[in-house]
């Protein structure tokens, strides 16, 4: 085998070794999924209404990507994400109590216990009928959760 040849073959067997190692590492922010799609899930608490976020603010937790309607939103965010995440992340409350899963609709929402959900139908569907039986609903979601899909 000529030196020419044998590095091709290095070159090669390094690129086939090394290849499934960067295929696994994000290249862009954009592979990170939107949390409930790009709205500000502390304005929710700080301004009682669904407020869309800025890509100028944005956090990385729990694999998701958070943006907020500023920065002093993503710090508070930052010192607390448990606190502030809607509890079944980009996804109804009420369906998965229903042992269902429908993509939530950031405007239809409700705080309760100092937890925020968000739900895929506005009243009289998600909130109001979570609301009727809270404890009920809140253990059947979390019981539920497992259908959830991985983003």
């Amino acid at each position: 085998m000529h030196a020419h040849s044998r590095r091709n073959a290095i070159r090669f067997a390094l690129l086939v070794a090394v290849s499934p190692l960067v295929a696994s590492i994000p290249s862009t922010a954009a592979e990170i999924p939107l949390a409930i799609k790009g709205y500000d899930p502390v304005a929710y608490f700080t301004d009682g209404k669904p407020t869309p976020g800025s890509p100028q603010f944005e956090f990385e937790w729990d694999e998701h990507r958070y943006r907020f309607a500023s920065a002093e939103h993503r710090d508070l965010f930052k010192a607390d994400p448990v606190h502030y995440a809607p509890q079944f992340g980009n996804f109804c409350a009420m369906a998965l109590a229903l042992n269902q899963v429908v993509v939530a609709n950031p405007e239809n929402w409700l705080i309760s216990d100092g937890k925020l959900y968000v739900f895929g139908k506005a009243a009289p569907f998600g909130p109001e009928l979570f609301q009727k039986n809270l404890v009920s609903n809140i253990a059947k979601a979390n019981q539920n959760r497992s259908i959830l899909p991985k983003e």
